[in-house]
């Protein structure tokens, strides 16, 4: 459904990736995976026609209706939420839209016309005059009941708006869809049933996702970006690592033993190049030393990640005691009457749908937030971290990020706050580059 023909991608002088030639067949769903800043969201949006191709082409087949997540949650304010979601087929919902506004004028001729060209349209894009009745299923799939199909984007949360925007995706039913990180800020139920529904997606599928085991229940193929290729491999995730790591094995044995012969020709001409007898000798392998090519084996641009907890000083046994905590807002109980106790070496996972409390739950634990009633205890040697899911206000003002790192422990080793912002500059530096 998708040909990909001598594809590059690059920013000036900086190439992302180039000669890229795939063919993304129809029911095949693809994983479009890679290090941070190796050019997934880019490529994505050149498929779907977002982003200029430096060299090229993209070409879909004709007749095929295209599917893009959106990713602006707050574009469709003023949109009812079935509205919101009719709007992924622009064509029948200006339809509509016109003739409930002519339904609303006085009857001409020119109104009939008009009314019977929006009919011949609407039967086109929807020949059984369900819309409704598959809009009102979406999303009551997705957790919002039947009375609340009428209300305003605005008045829905950002986890919800974003259910909508897979909503509006998925209705039309397209032939080809592109999704750009869809399981972000979902529940584990809306994961789930967005798997479901992907798995029964008979067109082409391109997705971009950090949770493997969201790949392995979607996928049947992976396309791999790195070294400034796309390599497609057959299978899920799992199956990609598995394939990955022999070939990226192979590629470090022919590189580090490229490396030796190049050590070991560099040595013998440095040594003989001034020797007359063995001038001859030298000058055969300076020339096999221009023929080398070690840049063909490219370095991969993934990078493990060194995180490292270091315990400062020993804990009690008890960490955390919550007794009888409760939220309300605007009347409506987010948290009642919840006691916990957090032990040495307990690992918690706070699930559950959006809107139920979670965060509310976190930050009254950080003292951000107040709870009605109730009270939380830490352990006296506990240390705290929390990383909130709005990051935008952590840092403010003109203060430096090793200033702000070192606030948060006046104690910390110099050097270890030095490393790790230029870890992670290094990090940024390759994503801009990249991106």
């Amino acid at each position: 459904m998708v040909k990909i023909v001598n594809l590059k991608k690059s920013f000036g002088s900086r190439v992302l990736f180039q000669d890229i030639n795939l063919s993304l067949d129809a029911g095949k769903r693809y994983g479009l995976i890679g290090a941070n800043g190796a050019g997934k969201t880019t490529f994505l949006k050149m498929l779907s026609g977002e982003e200029e191709i430096t060299d090229g082409e993209v070409q879909v087949q004709t007749g095929k209706k295209v599917g893009v997540l959106s990713q602006n949650q707050f574009a469709y304010e003023d949109f009812t939420l079935i509205d919101a979601v009719l709007y992924g087929n622009k064509r029948l919902y200006d339809a509509i839209k016109e003739k409930e506004k002519l339904y609303m004028e006085e009857y001409t001729d020119e109104i009939g016309e008009r009314l019977g060209e929006l009919e011949m349209i609407s039967v086109e894009e929807d020949p059984t005059y369900e819309y409704d009745v598959k809009i009102t299923k979406i999303l009551e799939s997705l957790g919002f009941p039947s009375e609340q199909h009428y209300d305003l984007m605005s008045t829905i949360t950002g986890g919800d708006k974003f259910k909508v925007l897979l909503a509006q995706v998925l209705f039309p039913k397209p032939d080809v869809l592109f999704l750009d990180e869809p399981t972000n800020n979902l529940d584990m139920q809306t994961i789930s049933w967005l798997e479901n529904q992907l798995q029964h997606h008979d067109g082409t599928l391109v997705v971009i996702s950090h949770d493997r085991h969201f790949l392995n229940a979607v996928c049947t193929h992976i396309l791999d970006v790195d070294f400034k290729k796309i390599r497609e491999f057959t299978g899920n995730y799992d199956d990609w690592y598995i394939a990955s790591t022999v070939l990226s094995k192979q590629m470090n044995a022919e590189r580090d033993k490229k490396l030796k012969e190049k050590e070991e020709l560099e040595a013998f001409v440095a040594r003989f190049s001034a020797n007359a007898s063995k001038a001859k000798q030298a000058t055969s392998r300076q020339k096999q030393l221009e023929k080398l090519d070690i840049q063909a084996i490219e370095v991969s641009s993934r990078r493990d990640p060194s995180i490292v907890f270091k315990q400062e000083k020993p804990i009690s046994k008890e960490i955390l005691e919550i007794r009888n905590l409760s939220k309300s807002y605007d009347g409506e109980v987010v948290l009642n009457d919840i006691s916990l106790m957090l032990e040495k070496k307990d690992k918690i996972a706070l699930i559950g749908p959006n809107g139920v409390g979670k965060t509310t739950l976190c930050e009254i634990l950080m003292e951000h937030i107040k709870p009605d009633s109730g009270e939380v205890f830490w352990g006296a040697t506990a240390s705290i971290s929390y990383f909130p899911q709005n990051t935008t206000d952590l840092i403010k003002g003109d203060i430096t990020l090793y200033d702000w790192l070192r606030d948060f422990d006046r104690q910390a080793d110099i050097g270890e706050i030095r490393n790790c912002l230029g870890s992670n500059a290094v990090q940024w530096r390759r994503a801009q580059r990249n991106r």
